[in-house]
């Protein structure tokens, strides 16, 4: 049976011993080693848990690191990676595949769940807990000592290789009633929680990102500690590594400094007048 699917593995440099596991993606330019700093026993964790043949959860607030994390991962571990942003529409289709119609008649397709199973590859499933409650379900044999994908539509039962691993991730503050992990879901991971990092990490991220210089790194990273406080205040979300980063970038260019923070810093977390205005004066009052 020929299986196709559109989506590909998103690439991974193709060194040393990794050579032969990581695929390239269409039109993406071959990229240097993935940056990342570890928060604490994160790296361990997922190391025991791919060779125990353990899923795996990462929970954490918006622009932490978690799929940088995972992207570190898979190039540490030498698997290619399949990611996937959840969502309200998505179905169980999507990750398992489907049949389509082609210049040759009907023809099976591979969904990304799927493709990491039969080539032993890590499937990430970005913000899990936007997807429905249903879709989610098509995991559990995948979850547990089993390790199996049954394929209703081809009557195929496949069986993960060793290399298999799926990985989870979401942000517990945007968790409601409606949008949760089922218990009988959430207890068939392994879980890590990242959070923002440490003041001296967080430099030096942005140090190794960007290539920032270290002065401008620290104010950036007072900027965003002071901003943070107002989180559940003013605003729903703090500043984001990430947002960090996209700041230390325009500065690195170029770009006037409280513009780059207000772009990138500001603009971002709210629509409200007042508190945009308010947030411009920390910045102001941070870069005297």
């Amino acid at each position: 049976m020929t299986s196709r699917h559109a989506v590909r593995p998103i690439s991974i440099p193709n060194t040393g011993a990794m050579a032969g596991h990581a695929a390239q993606a269409s039109g993406e330019t071959e990229r240097e080693s993935i940056f990342y700093k570890p928060q604490g026993r994160e790296v361990a964790l997922f190391e025991y848990a791919f060779h125990n043949r353990l899923p795996v959860m990462i929970k954490g607030p918006t622009g932490c690191g978690k799929t940088r994390f995972v992207r570190y991962m898979a190039e540490r571990l030498a698997r290619s990676l399949y990611t996937v942003a959840c969502h309200d529409d998505l179905t169980a289709a999507d990750l398992v595949g489907r049949h389509l119609i082609g210049a040759e008649g009907t023809f099976w397709s591979d969904g990304p769940l799927t493709r990491a199973v039969r080539e032993g590859a890590i499937c990430y499933l970005d913000e899990v807990v936007e997807a429905r409650k249903d879709t989610t379900v098509v995991l559990h044999p995948l979850t547990d000592d089993r390790r199996i994908l049954p394929l209703e539509r081809t009557g195929e039962t496949l069986q993960a290789p060793p290399g298999f691993m799926l990985v989870v991730s979401y942000n517990p503050g945007y968790q409601n009633l409606l949008k949760g992990m089922k218990p009988s879901t959430r207890q068939r991971f392994v879980a890590v929680t990242l959070g923002f990092l440490a003041p001296r990490l967080e430099v030096a991220i942005l140090i190794g990102e960007t290539g920032i210089d270290s002065a401008w790194a620290e104010l950036l990273v007072r900027i965003a500690g002071s901003l943070r406080v107002l989180k559940d205040h003013d605003l729903e979300e703090g500043v984001s590594t990430r947002l960090l980063v996209y700041a230390a970038t325009l500065i690195q260019a170029g770009m006037d400094p409280r513009d780059a923070c207000l772009a990138a810093l500001v603009e971002p977390l709210t629509d409200d007048a007042e508190t945009i205005a308010a947030l411009a004066e920390v910045i102001d009052a941070t870069l005297v």
